[in-house]
């Protein structure tokens, strides 16, 4: 399985080959702001950042982030499971899934400071957080980007991590004005990043967000950006906005209707979602040929 130490090397080897074309209106593939700025300070990093209000919150929705969970980086495991495996510890995999799946692990919360025993299926215990989160992220320009731009946001690495759930859901959307890991020992580096995935997807910061990176700053004048993960900030997978005339009703479905799960392989593929494992969204045993717990590999 590729973990965070090697998804940077695995990208750069191996997207190539599949990046896709430029949306239309799009000014093509770009390499992010993160080309001048990882791993420099984190204040001057700030210092570049455009500060604006809140854009509008109309025609936000998460599916407009693309599926949830896609196997960005085409390394045959989703997302999820990639950031799970890079951040826990004694790991226990699920048999039968080319070592995809995570069923149980070790994690120390960055948020809390406290230790969580993660369990496959008990949704109480460990969320993957976005650092800059899906709702900050559109209201401070994702809403403008196009679909695989926002589908590579939201499963970049840089902007991944697993906590303790219920300090992820008491977050929410918020940004640092609003809300700062109980953990004061890790807020500067988690405004480090959060400056660091905004830089590289050209989002900006609203004065009072500015203002309280720059307070948590303050007692660590030398915090650094963490290093990029190496993704691209076009997801190189075909994803589809649900509101572009597209993805009407009327097209072809890629689920089948009623039943939750992908009309076909070509779909899941369609969709960046391929393989399939039993339990991910999309999943149905129709699509799992030989059984093994993992369709359209």
């Amino acid at each position: 399985m590729v973990v965070a130490a090697v998804l940077g090397a695995a990208l750069a080897s191996g997207l190539s080959a599949c990046t896709l074309p430029a949306e239309p209106g799009s000014a093509g593939p770009r390499q992010g702001g993160s080309t001048s700025v990882a791993g420099g300070s984190a204040r001057a990093a700030l210092e570049r950042l455009p500060v604006k209000g809140r854009a509008p919150m109309t025609g936000y929705d998460r599916d407009r982030f693309g599926p949830a969970w896609l196997d960005a980086d085409r390394n045959g495991c989703d997302t999820r499971n990639d950031v799970l495996a890079a951040h826990l510890t004694h790991l226990v995999l699920e048999p039968g899934t080319h070592d995809c799946v995570v069923t149980s692990g070790d994690l120390a919360d960055p948020y809390t400071g406290t230790a969580v025993h993660f369990v496959r299926g008990d949704g109480t215990l460990v969320d993957i957080d976005h650092v800059v989160a899906l709702g900050n992220a559109w209201v401070t320009g994702a809403f403008k980007e196009p679909v695989r731009e926002r589908a590579a946001l939201a499963n970049d690495p840089l902007n991944l991590l697993p906590v303790d759930a219920s300090a992820n859901r008491q977050k929410g959307d918020a940004d640092a004005a609003t809300w700062l890991p109980p953990d004061k020992s890790f807020r500067c580096r988690y405004v480090a990043r959060q400056v660091a995935v905004k830089a590289k997807y050209d989002l900006w910061v609203t004065p009072p967000e500015r203002a309280a990176i720059e307070r948590v700053l303050d007692a660590c004048p030398g915090q650094r950006l963490p290093a990029d993960s190496g993704a691209p900030v076009l997801a190189p997978v075909r994803v589809t906005d649900p509101a572009s005339p597209s993805a009407s009703p009327s097209a072809s479905p890629s689920v089948s209707p009623g039943s939750g799960a992908f009309a076909s392989c070509d779909a899941a593929r369609e969709a960046g979602a391929a393989p399939l494992h039993r339990g991910d969204p999309g999943y149905s045993s129709q699509l799992d040929g030989d059984g093994d717990g993992v369709a359209c590999e």
